[in-house]
C-alpha cells in the first residue's frame, strides 16, 4: 500500500484542516480527537508521512512514542484520570481508517466506558479539555 499525502492527517500537518493542537516538536504533532470517545482524547502523528506501524522507520516510531508516553502523562493529571488507554489501529482490517500513522491517548476513570465511536464532539468542551492538557504539560 502507498501513502496518501492527501489523507486528513497530512492536510492537518500542513494547515489546510483546522485541528485543536496541544503539543508539537521537531518531530511529531499532538492534537485533540474531534469524536473523542472520553475527555481528553487526543491523537499523536509524525509529521513526517508513513501510513502506520507495517512501514514506519523506527525513528518515527520513537519519536511518536516519546510524545505518546508525554500525553499519557499529561492527560492523566489534566483530567486526574486513574489510568490510560493507548490505542493503534494499522490497516482496514486492523480497524485503521486514516492512514497515516496515529496513536489514540485516551485518559480512563475507573468505571467509566468509552463514548461510541464516530460521534462528533462539542468543540467547546474540546477546547476546553485541549487547555487542560496543556496546562499539565507545563
Amino acid at each position: 500500500m502507498t501513502y496518501d499525502p492527501d489523507n486528513i492527517f497530512a492536510r492537518i500537518l500542513r494547515g489546510e484542516i483546522p485541528s485543536t493542537r496541544i503539543y508539537e516538536d521537531d518531530d511529531t504533532l499532538a492534537f485533540m480527537d474531534i469524536m473523542p470517545r472520553a475527555d481528553g482524547h487526543c491523537l499523536v502523528i509524525p509529521k513526517t508521512p508513513c501510513r502506520n506501524i507495517l512501514d514506519a522507520s523506527p525513528e518515527q516510531l520513537a519519536a511518536v512514542i516519546n510524545t505518546v508516553q508525554k500525553m499519557a502523562r499529561a492527560v492523566m493529571k489534566a483530567f486526574d484520570a486513574g489510568g490510560v488507554t493507548i490505542q493503534q489501529f494499522n490497516e482496514a482490517a486492523g480497524g485503521q481508517e486514516v492512514f497515516h500513522l496515529h496513536f489514540h491517548v485516551l485518559p480512563r476513570h475507573e468505571g467509566v466506558k468509552l463514548r461510541p465511536p464516530g460521534q462528533m464532539g462539542d468543540m467547546e468542551a474540546i477546547a476546553r479539555h485541549a487547555e487542560r492538557i496543556r496546562a499539565a504539560l507545563d
